[in-house]
């Protein structure tokens, strides 16, 4: 064993013939207990270290994405929190690229707590990136799988969306640059500029009006 394989961080995974035995997942999926609920109690669950996780898309990473919504009393007009991906040390593959989604991996520290690591590891990457300064509450809307890109086909996003009473959410990081509450007709006119997984995101719990 090499020196640096003894520091890698270890994330969670799913080996990808898990999901396929529960069903063909593709897109924003809404059926999320579906998937997530044998997943979760499945004796296949690993930690693997992260660098060969990223090139194996024979297993799945599975990723807590939290989306932050508020709607303005005013006007009713609904917002969501959306930064910029900068430089940090995140995925550099999405450097640049807008997002709505905040969350992370499920590292092998997060196990061994009273709560299931899942949960643990949500709240900590939470913590980590942002501040909400304002009481929510957490809709689990759906899962995420995009096979279509390098960074797509080797995780799995499990996306929350936190209902905030104010639009108080602060970066706590330099790789979620020009954080801001934006309403979603400006998310659906700068759509381009998005992330896949904010742009199915946003194309799933607000879908254009025919």
């Amino acid at each position: 064993m090499s020196s640096n394989s003894t520091t890698e961080e270890h994330v969670l995974v799913i080996p990808a013939t898990l999901i396929e035995s529960i069903g063909k997942l593709e897109g924003f999926d809404r059926n999320v207990d579906r998937f997530l609920q044998p997943i979760l109690a499945s004796d296949e669950l690993s930690y693997r270290p992260r660098g060969a996780m990223e090139l194996d898309p024979s297993f799945k990473q599975l990723i807590p994405y939290v989306v932050m919504q508020w709607t303005d009393p005013a006007d009713g007009d609904v917002k969501w929190f959306q930064y910029t991906r900068g430089g940090g040390s995140g995925e550099k593959r999405l450097h640049a690229k807008r997002s709505i989604g905040v969350g992370g991996h499920i590292s092998q520290e997060d196990a061994g707590g009273e709560e299931d690591p899942y949960t643990i590891g949500m709240r900590r990457e939470l913590e980590e990136e942002v501040t909400i300064g304002a009481p929510y509450v957490d809709q689990r809307e759906g899962l995420l799988y995009d096979p279509s890109n390098e960074v797509g086909r080797v995780h799995l996003g499990v996306v929350h969306r936190f209902i905030l009473e104010q639009p108080l959410v602060t970066s706590n990081e330099p790789e979620l640059a020009e954080g801001q509450f934006v309403s979603v007709k400006q998310l659906r006119e700068e759509r381009e500029h998005l992330e896949t997984w904010s742009q199915l995101t946003l194309d799933a719990l607000f879908p254009e009006q025919v």
